[in-house]
């Protein structure tokens, strides 16, 4: 008996899935936003050592770095709880999403930093420039600059990842998708949807995220 393909299960719940796959992009630019912030501080603090912040920063990004992200995800939502902190699907998503992305582009800005020629911050001193505008200037945006394409990767990587967030009831695309299915049992239909949709949100963002960059960080001039 040959399959029978439908695409009336996914014309009848265009509607959730497009609901999951903004809150999936929801997810991605706040944790994006947190993750890279945090990576800037965490980069900062590693590449020039400072005292107080380094082996703090140093224990977090290996500890996320060598454990997978869906134990990280479990430990927020389940247990956490243990220790009085009790947070949603959502909020346990996203502080997953932010500490996992803050630990990756830690290590992948603070390549930047210390890429960065230190004539060049000799020059800027000479200038008589204030240690915020050489940080600016100088280290931050040159750093950024470098290693843009990577941190974007890893935003996508992140964003994808996002999929394990169902687990914890928080109503992504996967988590959408596996609940029409489970309501139509027209599986191959629903994921086969959900993987182009994925695919579509990783090119889109990947594009505004370049967008973003030429504008902001490599073509703005200071």
């Amino acid at each position: 008996m040959s399959y029978v393909f439908s695409i009336e299960p996914i014309i009848e719940n265009w509607d959730a899935l497009a609901f999951g796959a903004l809150m999936t992009l929801a997810l991605t630019g706040i944790g994006a936003v947190v993750g890279v912030a945090t990576g800037i501080v965490g980069a900062v603090s590693r590449a020039w050592k400072i005292k107080v912040l380094h082996p703090v920063f140093t224990v977090y990004v290996e500890t996320i770095r060598n454990t997978p992200f869906l134990v990280q995800l479990y430990f927020i939502f389940f247990g956490l709880p243990a220790a009085g902190v009790k947070l949603n699907g959502w909020e346990a998503s996203f502080l997953a999403m932010a500490l996992n992305l803050g630990a990756y582009s830690t290590e992948i800005i603070r390549a930047g930093i210390q890429a960065v020629p230190g004539g060049l911050i000799e020059a800027a001193q000479s200038l008589a420039m204030s240690r915020y505008q050489i940080f600016r200037h100088v280290i931050l945006r040159p750093a950024l600059k470098n290693v843009w394409p990577a941190l974007c990767s890893q935003i996508i990587i992140v964003m994808l990842g996002s999929a394990v967030c169902s687990q914890v009831a928080a109503q992504e695309l996967t988590y959408s998708a596996s609940l029409i299915q489970s309501q139509t049992f027209r599986a191959f239909e629903i994921y086969a949807f959900s993987t182009l949709i994925y695919l579509g949100l990783a090119i889109m963002v990947r594009r505004c995220l370049h967008e973003f960059g030429r504008r902001v960080i490599v073509g703005r001039r200071s």
